[in-house]
Order: C-alpha cells, then sequence, then structure tokens
C-alpha cells in the first residue's frame, strides 16, 4: 500500500497530473491516435513498452487516469478496459491456467458468476462458490491447487459487506491472490489494499464515470501483478478509448463529491424505508440496527448510493412500485448523478439460476435503488407516491 500525499477530495481532483508550475493544458489532451511515429528503429524499440508505441498497449491519456486511480486506491499501478468485465476476466486469466482452482463467495455480480461457472471450466479451472460472510467455508473450500480468494463488497443487491481484513489474512496464510470488486465502495468509501487486498477492480462505467455516458473496467495493485495482466490485456485488446479515458478522468475529478453526497442520501432514503408499512426489509448497512452495521462503520466512511429494499407483497408488487416511480428512471446499471430503480430478478441477476438466488436471498419482491444527486426530498417524495400503489395492512419490517 502508496502512502497518500492529500486527502481524497484532493486526490480525486488533482491525482496523476504534474503538480509543478508550467505552461501548458489544465485539461488533460486526448491523445485520439492509433499509432505513435518514432524517428529511427532504436527510438522503436525503446517506446514499445510505453504508452507512446500502439494504444492497444497504452496511451498518454490512460496513463494519466491510471495513475489518477492508483493514488486514490493506494496501490502502486492500475489499468483500464473497455468494461468492467473486461477487467475482470483479464485478470483472472492472468492469475490462473488450467488445472487451478479459485475460491469465490457466492454473493458477486451474475456475468462474474457466469464466466467463473460456466467459461473457465472450459479452461480447466473449478471455482468453488461460498456463503459471502461465512470464512470458515472459505478457508474449508482452498485446495493446494487454489490460486484466487475472490470477493465482492459492499455486495449486489443485497449491500452485504466483506470483513476485509480477514479475507486477506486468509488469503496470506494460503499464499492465494485476493481479489475484490470494490465497485460499489469506490476509493472514497473504503480502500481495500488498506486493509491487505491484492487486486482491487472496478466497473469504471459507474461511480468513476458517475454520468451514464461511457463503459470501462479498473484494476489497482502491486506493480508487478499489475505488469502480468497488462501483458493479457494487450493480447485480448480489450483496452479503453482515448476519448472514454478523458471522459473517466473528467469522473474521477467529481467522485468524492458524488459519492460524499450519496452516501447521505442513500442513509436518509434507507431510514424512510426502514420505517414504512408497506417495506417488509431494507438492505444498506450504514442502517442503524443491520447486523453488519459494526463492520460497516469500521472499514468503511459510507456505504454508497446502492440500497435495496423488499416490499410487502409480490414480485408483481415490486414491478408496479419500480414502475409507478419518476424521479428513479427504471434502468439497470448504477452509480450515476442521475436516480435509478431496477428489479434484480429481471436484470443483474436473471442470469444466475432461481435457487442460487434464493441461497443469496434476492427475493422476486426486491427493488434495487441507485441514489443519484438529485435533492433527497424529492427522492423521498417520488418513493411516497410510487408505494402508495401497494394496499393492504401494515407489515413488520427490518434491516437487513
Amino acid at each position: 500500500m502508496k502512502k497518500h500525499q492529500f486527502r481524497q477530495e484532493t486526490e480525486a481532483v488533482r491525482a496523476g497530473t504534474d503538480l509543478h508550475k508550467k505552461s501548458g493544458p489544465l485539461a488533460t489532451p486526448i491523445y485520439q491516435t492509433s499509432t505513435f511515429e518514432v524517428t529511427d528503429n532504436q527510438e522503436q524499440l525503446r517506446v514499445t513498452p510505453t504508452d507512446h508505441f500502439y494504444t492497444r498497449y497504452g496511451n498518454p491519456t490512460h496513463t494519466v487516469v491510471e495513475n489518477a486511480i492508483a493514488e486514490l486506491e493506494g496501490t502502486d499501478a492500475a489499468l483500464v478496459f473497455s468494461s468492467g468485465m473486461a477487467a475482470i476476466t483479464s485478470t483472472v486469466l492472468a492469475l490462473v491456467k488450467a488445472g487451478d482452482h479459485i475460491v469465490a463467495q457466492r454473493d458477486i455480480y451474475g456475468g462474474v458468476t457466469k464466466f467463473l461457472s460456466q467459461w473457465l471450466p472450459k479452461m480447466g479451472v473449478e471455482t468453488t462458490f461460498v456463503d459471502t460472510n461465512d470464512i470458515e467455508q472459505h478457508e474449508r473450500a482452498i485446495r493446494p491447487n487454489t490460486r484466487i480468494l475472490h470477493v465482492e463488497s459492499p455486495t449486489n443487491p443485497m449491500v452485504r459487506v466483506v470483513d476485509l481484513e480477514k479475507i486477506a489474512a486468509l488469503a496470506r496464510t494460503h499464499k492465494l491472490t485476493s481479489t475484490i470488486d470494490s465497485t460499489f465502495s469506490t476509493p472514497i468509501n473504503c480502500r481495500p489494499a488498506e486493509w491487505g487486498i491484492d487486486l482491487v477492480l472496478h466497473s469504471g462505467t459507474k461511480y468513476f464515470g458517475g454520468h451514464a455516458d461511457l463503459i470501462c473496467g479498473i484494476v489497482a495493485g502491486s506493480r508487478e501483478l499489475i505488469e502480468e495482466i497488462h501483458a493479457v490485456r494487450t493480447t485480448l485488446g480489450c483496452c479503453m478509448d482515448p476519448h472514454a479515458a478523458f471522459l473517466l478522468l473528467r469522473g474521477v475529478k467529481t467522485l468524492a463529491v458524488r459519492v460524499e453526497r450519496q452516501n447521505q442520501s442513500a442513509l436518509r432514503i434507507a431510514e424512510y424505508l426502514s420505517k414504512h408499512p408497506k417495506v417488509a426489509r431494507v438492505h444498506y448497512p450504514m442502517l442503524l440496527g443491520h447486523p453488519q452495521y459494526e463492520l460497516a462503520k469500521k472499514q468503511m466512511a459510507g456505504a454508497g448510493g446502492v440500497l435495496s429494499f423488499e416490499v410487502a407483497g409480490s414480485g408483481a408488487d415490486g414491478c408496479r412500485v419500480a414502475e409507478a416511480l419518476t424521479l428513479f428512471t427504471l434502468a439497470p446499471s448504477l452509480g450515476g448523478v442521475e436516480s435509478l430503480v431496477s428489479i434484480p430478478v429481471l436484470t443483474s441477476h436473471a442470469m444466475i439460476a432461481p435457487e442460487l438466488r434464493q441461497k443469496m436471498g434476492v427475493t422476486e419482491q426486491m427493488i434495487r435503488l441507485s441514489v443519484g444527486i438529485e435533492n433527497v426530498e424529492d427522492l423521498i417524495a417520488d418513493l411516497d407516491k410510487g408505494l402508495a400503489v401497494l394496499g393492504g395492512r401494515e407489515q413488520a419490517h427490518a434491516a437487513d
């Protein structure tokens, strides 16, 4: 873990840039080029491993945003990819070979579950899925050929928090590489490297971009591991477009202020929902009374802008509520300035078998909210209007 020179808000705006006085552009230029010219063949050899050779290998716009992200995460280096799935698949492929084994928690993004359970077996790599917060089950699943311990925290859509200190210690004990999908958290709320996690992954499409206008993946970690992953990214060709990298850097500059607002608003909304008679259960770890409240307070500055809740009714009732909302736009994804609503069994977890969804706790009547930066009173009024479509007697509610 690298020492931080500035606080998070300052790093978000200034990280990756040259702070010395100079004459030049304030905004990082977009190197919208596939190829860089050289003066002679000796120079060609020198620039091949740099960001001035060919954009599939790297690009100066990539370099600035990668350096900024590494500073925010407190790691040696970072890489950006064409999508979040490109980041995680490239990372896993860099770390395993035929005959290897992975231990992953059950509560992870559906696309990653599909990659681990359906695609990797074709390459001779097996994955054992374990209960998210059962550290003993994680340890029992480890084999002599296990290479990766993969977690997600907070999880989608249950917003469960994983004890990163315990996961990192377990990985070190068994000489495994620990990886985390930290999309929901962002480095503003939690820096997993500070807890000993080796590689931190993000769907940069979400909070880092922040404006629903780019697709991006991120991995941050030690220089040694990042170089291994870089070789895979170059071979597979899943690099990021320079213009998208410019947009990503623009998003990074406002990351801290957006996430702080989203933390505050999501907690207010969770508190409102926890008292609503037509809500059976609310999933948000910073909610007082949540079973993981103490762990969340220990390792997070805030729980982020995503929460989920279950209506006191059926899956059809959940759909009715979601469709009745106005300020919460019915759409997948999360982390942007606009508030969104989705039904997990129809979107993020549609590809997961119903029996596995049941084990995860993802119910038909669950609604997931991504809280944006609108006025929180307006958002609560919108939810009040949406929940009004449900009738029937009052139900007991709980935080989970």
